[in-house]
C-alpha cells in the first residue's frame, strides 16, 4: 500500500523539518504515553519514575543545547527540539486513529505531575479513554524510526496492518498545559496531522481531564450516549449544574455550607480551570481560596507544590500557613491528581490521599443507592493497587462490605477493571481516580430520578453522574466530589480521617544488577521470580503484626521497589529494610538502602 504522491512529500518534507536527535534516544509509549526530559542540563540522574507514568528515555544521553540557548533558569529558549520528532509522530497517528475508527481523537501535550523542564504527549481514544494498548506498539515503532524512510516505511505498514483507507476523514482535537516548550510542540503537532489531511480542532491551553471530556463530547455528540457539550464553557456549565443540584438543595433547607477549602493550583493550568468555574458555580455555594497559581512564572510549575509534593513530602507546601481543622487540597500540573490534607490542633499534618477520597466515595455511593432503592440492582466495587494501604482495603471489605478489585499499577488497568461494576470507584493512592457507572445503571438512577415522586436521594444520585469525569481523573472534578460528601455528611476533615487509621508504611528503592530478572503475578504483589525470593519474604511479613510487603521491578531503572506496612512505625521500618536487604545482599548492586530515621 502506498500514499499518492503529495502525501508522501509532503510527510517526507516535515519529517525533514522535526528529525530525531540522536539515534540513542529509545523512546516507548507507556500509560500516559511519551513523556521525557527536553533539557539535559536539569538532568543529574537517570529518569526516576515508572514506565507507567509515559515515555521514558534516559536523561543522561540527551546533547546538550549550545550555551548561548539558556536563560538565568536553565530553560531552553529556542524551540524543544528534542521531543519535537516524537511529536509530529504522534500527529501522524492520531491522525490515522482517527481514520481508523471515524471518530475524534483527541492529543494532550503535557508532563503531569513533571517538573517544568520535562513536557510530553499522549493520544487519548474516542470516548476519553486511553489509547488502546495494541497501538501503544504502533507508537513506539513511529517515535523510533531513524530517518524519513524508516518512518515512511513504519507509516506505509500500520497502515496496511490495520486496514486504514486514507482517503478516509479523521478529525484530532489537541490542548496543552502551561508548560514554555509547549508552542514548539503543538507546531510539531500541527505538522504531523496537517501531513495526514484531518480536522484539526485547537482546545488550548486545558487541563489533562478537559480535553477527554472534550474528545468523548465530539465523538457522542448527536447521540443517544451525547456526554456534553464539546467546549470548555460546556464542560464548566456541565459541572456547575449538577454541583449547583447538591449544594443548593442542601443549603436551602438552612443546614450550613462547609468553610473555604484552600486549593493548592501547583502553579498549573488547574488554576486557569477552577478561576474559569468559580464565577459559574457562584462562590457563595463554593468557597475556595486559590494558592499557587503563577502559571506564567518560569520554574514555578510543580516547583515546591502540587499533589505530589504534598504526597512524598507528607507537608503542605512552603507558604501556606495551615490553620488547625480547615481543609487544604493540592492539584498536579495539569490538574489529574488531587490530594486532601489538613492538621490537628497540635499542628501534626495529616494527608487525606486517594485510598481516602475512594473509601469517602464508596460510603456515600452505597448509601444513596440503599436510599434510592437500587441496591438489588446496581453493585457497587472499588478498584485498588497494590500500593494502597490495607486499612483501607479493610475498611472497604470488612465496614462497607464493598468488594476491592486490585490491579497492576497504572490507570489503564484501574479503569477496566472498574468497568466490571455497576459503579466502579477507582483512585491510586497518588489522587488519581474517577467514579464510573455503567450504561445500564445510568439508566436505571436516570429513571429513577425523572419522575416528580423522585427520592432527594435518587435526585442525588443522578446528579453526582453529571457531576463525575467519567473518562478520567478530573481533580476539579474531583474536588467537587468531596465537597458534597463532606457537605452531605457534615463531616469535619477529623471525621474523614477518623473512618480508619492508615497502617505506617515505608517505600524503598534498591539498586538491582537487572531488574529483568524480577517477575511478578496476583496484581505485582507476588514475586515469581527470581524463584525462592517470595517464599523468604512471606517468611519475614509472617512475624510482623499486620505485615504486609511486596518486590515491584521499575520499568525503566535498575532498581525494584519494595513497599512494607505493618502495625507500629517501628515494623513498619524493620520490615521495610528486612525485605530491601533481602533483595539487596543477593541481587543488589550499589549502596545499600540507608536505615530509617
Amino acid at each position: 500500500m502506498s500514499l499518492s504522491a503529495p502525501h508522501e512529500t509532503l510527510i517526507r518534507h516535515r519529517s525533514l523539518s522535526h528529525p530525531r536527535p540522536s539515534p540513542t534516544h529509545v523512546f516507548a509509549y507507556g500509560t500516559a504515553g511519551f513523556r521525557c526530559a527536553l533539557y539535559a542540563s536539569m538532568c543529574v540522574l537517570p529518569i526516576t519514575t515508572e514506565s507507567s507514568a509515559g515515555m521514558r528515555t534516559r536523561r543522561d544521553v540527551f546533547r546538550i543545547p549550545p550555551p548561548h540557548l539558556w536563560d538565568g533558569l536553565g530553560c531552553l529558549t529556542a524551540s524543544a527540539d528534542l521531543l519535537e520528532s516524537v511529536v509530529f509522530r504522534v500527529g501522524l497517528l492520531a491522525a490515522l486513529r482517527s481514520k481508523k475508527l471515524g471518530k475524534t481523537v483527541g492529543v494532550m501535550i503535557t508532563a503531569s505531575h513533571n517538573v517544568e523542564t520535562d513536557n510530553g504527549v499522549k493520544v487519548v481514544d474516542p470516548h476519553g479513554e486511553m489509547l488502546t494498548s495494541s497501538w501503544e506498539a504502533h507508537a513506539t515503532t513511529l517515535a523510533n524510526a531513524r530517518n524519513e524512510e524508516q518512518l515512511y516505511k513504519a507509516l506505509l505498514d500500520l497502515i496496511s496492518s490495520e486496514k486504514i483507507d486514507f482517503s478516509s476523514s479523521g478529525h484530532v482535537v489537541f490542548g496543552y498545559d502551561t508548560r514554555p516548550s509547549c508552542p514548539a510542540l503543538v507546531k510539531a503537532l500541527h505538522d504531523g496531522l496537517d501531513s495526514m489531511v484531518v480536522r484539526e480542532t485547537n482546545a488550548g491551553l486545558v487541563t489533562t481531564p478537559q480535553l477527554h471530556y472534550l474528545v468523548r463530547c465530539y465523538t457522542t455528540e448527536g447521540t443517544k450516549e451525547a456526554y456534553g457539550e464539546p467546549t470548555l464553557d460546556g464542560y464548566y456549565h456541565k459541572l456547575a449544574k449538577a454541583y449547583a443540584t447538591l449544594a443548593v438543595g442542601w443549603h436551602s433547607t438552612g443546614r450550613p455550607l462547609l468553610p473555604a477549602l484552600t486549593v493548592d493550583c501547583a502553579n498549573g493550568v488547574g488554576s486557569q480551570a477552577v478561576s474559569s468555574f468559580l464565577p459559574i458555580v457562584t462562590p457563595s455555594i463554593l468557597p475556595l481560596i486559590l494558592v499557587k497559581t503563577a502559571t506564567t512564572t518560569r520554574g514555578a510549575l510543580n516547583h515546591d507544590c502540587g499533589a505530589d509534593y504534598v504526597k512524598i513530602r507528607q507537608t503542605s507546601p512552603p507558604g501556606i500557613q495551615m490553620i488547625p481543622g480547615q481543609r487544604y487540597c493540592s492539584f498536579d500540573g495539569d490538574a489529574d491528581r488531587i490530594v486532601y490534607y489538613f492538621a490537628d490542633g497540635e499542628g501534626t499534618f495529616h494527608l487525606l490521599d486517594g485510598d481516602k477520597i475512594a473509601t469517602l466515595a464508596a460510603k456515600f455511593l452505597i448509601d444513596l443507592v440503599d436510599r434510592a432503592g437500587l441496591q438489588g440492582g446496581v453493585k457497587v466495587g472499588v478498584v485498588q493497587t497494590a500500593y494502597a494501604n490495607g486499612a483501607s482495603t479493610e475498611y472497604l471489605t470488612e465496614i462497607l462490605k464493598v468488594p476491592v478489585t486490585c490491579t497492576p499499577t497504572g490507570v489503564k488497568y484501574l479503569h477496566h477493571a472498574a468497568e466490571s461494576y455497576d459503579i466502579g470507584v477507582y483512585f491510586e493512592a497518588n489522587g488519581h481516580g474517577t467514579v464510573l457507572f455503567s450504561p445500564r445503571c445510568l439508566s436505571l438512577i436516570e429513571a429513577s430520578a425523572i419522575p416528580s415522586t423522585a427520592s432527594e436521594a435518587s435526585k442525588n444520585l443522578f446528579a453526582l453522574t453529571q457531576l463525575i469525569n467519567q473518562t478520567v481523573g478530573d481533580a476539579l472534578s474531583d474536588l467537587l466530589l468531596v465537597e458534597t460528601v463532606l457537605l452531605h455528611l457534615q463531616w469535619s476533615p477529623y471525621d474523614w480521617d477518623a473512618s480508619y487509621t492508615d497502617l505506617p508504611n515505608r517505600l524503598v528503592k534498591v539498586l538491582v544488577q537487572d531488574r529483568t530478572i524480577f517477575e511478578t503475578t496476583d496484581a505485582e504483589r507476588k514475586v515469581v521470580k527470581p524463584e525462592g525470593l517470595q517464599a523468604k519474604v512471606d517468611e519475614v511479613v509472617g512475624k510482623v503484626e499486620k505485615g504486609r510487603s511486596f518486590v515491584r521491578p521499575s520499568g525503566t531503572e535498575d532498581c525494584v521497589r519494595v513497599y512494607a506496612e505493618a502495625k507500629t512505625r517501628k515494623d513498619a521500618d524493620d520490615l521495610a529494610q528486612a525485605i530491601a536487604s533481602l533483595v539487596f545482599d543477593q541481587y543488589g548492586k550499589g549502596p545499600k538502602p540507608a536505615l530509617f530515621k
